[in-house]
């Protein structure tokens, strides 16, 4: 949870900027994203086993080098 006190003679427009920052920072428009539609069970594994892959190959590249 994001909690944003205000500052001592703070405008609205930099405590919108600071809570937008905040927000951002602990992943929770990520995860709003992330469950705005269902998604099988089986997406998950296949994109969490692409995501390793590419991350593997990627690894291997720089190794190489």
């Amino acid at each position: 949870m994001v909690k944003l006190t205000l500052r001592e003679r703070e405008s609205i427009q930099e405590a919108v900027r600071r809570f937008r920052k905040l927000v951002e920072r602990s992943g929770i428009k990520k995860e709003m994203r992330r469950r705005e539609y269902y998604e099988k069970p089986s997406e998950i594994r296949r994109r969490a086993r692409l995501r390793a892959e590419r991350r593997a190959r990627r690894n291997r590249l720089i190794a190489g080098m």
